[in-house]
């Protein structure tokens, strides 16, 4: 791949919008992923070069919500280190075997959960009662995303959301919040992984960090500030593109 200077413009403003989507919704590696396909960059360093660029978003979001106040809290500890279990079983066995299966497993889980999101159209916007204890919630829905986290990526933040919203009866806000820290650890150990094992291009990832940091910090103040009312039309969105990138990417394939 030939870094020019265009091109790296390029990367930092689709990171800026992949950031700010994130924050949002997830799914911003809808963006970011493709687009350093497009480039010419070989699949595993672009899932690596990928986190990079994401870990920034993340933190970014992550730091300015604590800021905020929120992000606090013992009951926190559980849910990070069983997300950083998940996510790098999933990158350590991503490297490993073949992953063609996620192909149409992955377009499914999108597409269903676009369509609770649809279907519910109070989802979140007030407290319910908790299907799950704390406890269960971080054993068994957290680290599953989070190992999907590890083998692939895009729309890990609303998969967070949405088990916090199905499983513990969170408002969407309050599970969009949380997802950020959970979504930042994954990011974090999956970009470790990846990063011992050499496959991270760190020219471009350092770009598309500057691009992330931008557009999440602009993503959290907007969340804070009545955004809530997007989230949901952009995760039914985000849900139902990443699905037919990938069915239509494996139909080319």
């Amino acid at each position: 791949m030939d870094l020019t200077i265009t091109l790296l413009l390029i990367f930092f403003a689709v990171a800026m919008l992949a950031g700010w989507i994130d924050t949002l919704a997830g799914g911003g590696g809808l963006i970011t992923l493709p687009a350093l396909l497009l480039a010419g960059m070989p699949p595993v360093s672009a899932l690596a070069t990928n986190k990079s660029q994401a870990v920034i978003g993340t933190m970014t979001a992550s730091a300015t919500l604590f800021a905020r106040g929120h992000l606090r809290g013992r009951a926190l500890i559980l849910p990070v280190v069983a997300a950083a279990v998940g996510a790098a079983a999933g990158t350590w066995l991503v490297q490993r075997i073949d992953t063609g299966w996620l192909n149409w497993v992955i377009p499914l889980l999108l597409l269903c959960v676009a369509l609770y999101v649809w279907l519910t159209p109070n989802m979140g916007s007030a407290e319910r009662p908790a299907k799950q204890t704390e406890k269960q919630w971080a054993l068994t829905s957290v680290p599953a995303v989070g190992f999907y986290d590890g083998v692939f990526g895009p729309g890990t933040g609303t998969f967070f959301a949405a088990s916090g919203v199905a499983f513990r009866g969170q408002t969407l806000l309050a599970a969009t919040i949380r997802a950020k820290l959970l979504n930042f650890t994954t990011n974090v150990v999956s970009l470790a992984l990846f990063a011992a094992g050499g496959k991270v291009v760190w020219a471009v990832g350092a770009t598309m960090m500057l691009g992330q940091v931008l557009g999440a910090t602009i993503g959290s103040h907007t969340m804070l500030a009545g955004g809530t009312r997007l989230i949901r039309p952009l995760v039914i969105t985000m849900c139902i593109l990443m699905s037919l990138g990938q069915l239509v990417g494996r139909s080319q394939s």
